[in-house]
């Protein structure tokens, strides 16, 4: 089995940390592929940046779904692009808050979310109600941390995390979600500092997506998720043009 975890960002040392945390916890002949996109933004902290990237991360599905890919992860916490992705992947594709949110809620009564900063906090919240968690999340903090100070060790980051997932825990939530997948290599390190379950949304995402290749489900087709039109496309998206004898175009020469 092929899993592509796709970092939305064109960060490559933030890509190689998620694809670490993916292939962690994989199962036994599933090969855990960790990519980014050759465009976009470095990282995603706006919806600006969040629409830009989406492109890049459909770049990077068309040219998995060439290779043979089964399954796919949109590392991001954003879920940038998750349902344009479903559109043109032939296997599942999940999304880490996605996954992360779905984790947390059996793990206790109510769950916190500690993200990177709180001009994020608005997406967090719409995810949540999207997914049909709202009334599940105790509190959604921001550490204020950049995403790429993330990887710097020197930076205090993981300190500030562990903090604001004590006052979430503190709060009343039974566990906690981390909001970032450039959180996802200090994970555990932050449970065992704060003695409660913490989920990293790509380890969650990429077993998620493990046991659908494995159960043989994938994406419904009948309404929304059909295949998307094929129309003409230009200007700097011309290369995305969908044909009808083609199932994919977007990253054919790459």
């Amino acid at each position: 089995m092929r899993i592509r975890v796709v970092n939305p960002n064109t960060t490559a040392s933030m890509t190689r940390s998620i694809g670490a945390a993916a292939a962690a916890v994989a199962g036994p002949g599933t090969v855990v592929e960790a990519v980014n996109p050759t465009m976009g933004p470095a990282s995603i902290e706006s919806h600006y940046e969040e629409a830009l990237a989406v492109p890049g991360l459909l770049e990077q599905i068309a040219i998995g779904e060439r290779d043979g890919v089964d399954a796919y992860v949109v590392a991001c916490f954003g879920d940038p692009g998750l349902d344009a992705a479903r559109e043109v992947a032939g296997g599942p594709v999940i999304g880490i808050a996605e996954a992360a949110f779905h984790a947390a809620a059996m793990l206790g009564r109510r769950f916190g979310v500690v993200t990177t900063l709180a001009r994020t906090t608005g997406r967090a919240h719409e995810l949540a109600e999207r997914y049909g968690f709202a009334s599940l999340v105790a509190e959604i903090r921001a550490c204020e941390v950049p995403v790429l100070r993330l990887e710097d060790p020197t930076s205090g980051a993981r300190g500030l995390v562990v903090e604001e997932c004590r006052a979430v825990l503190a709060g009343g939530a039974d566990a906690v979600v981390l909001g970032c997948a450039g959180m996802a290599d200090f994970c555990a390190e932050v449970s065992r500092e704060v003695g409660a379950p913490v989920v990293d949304g790509v380890a969650a995402a990429t077993v998620l997506a493990e046991s659908l290749v494995r159960l043989g489900l994938t994406t419904g087709r009948r309404g929304e998720y059909a295949a998307p039109p094929a129309k003409p496309m230009s200007g700097l998206l011309a290369e995305f043009e969908r044909h009808p004898s083609v199932a994919v175009t977007v990253g054919a020469g790459a």
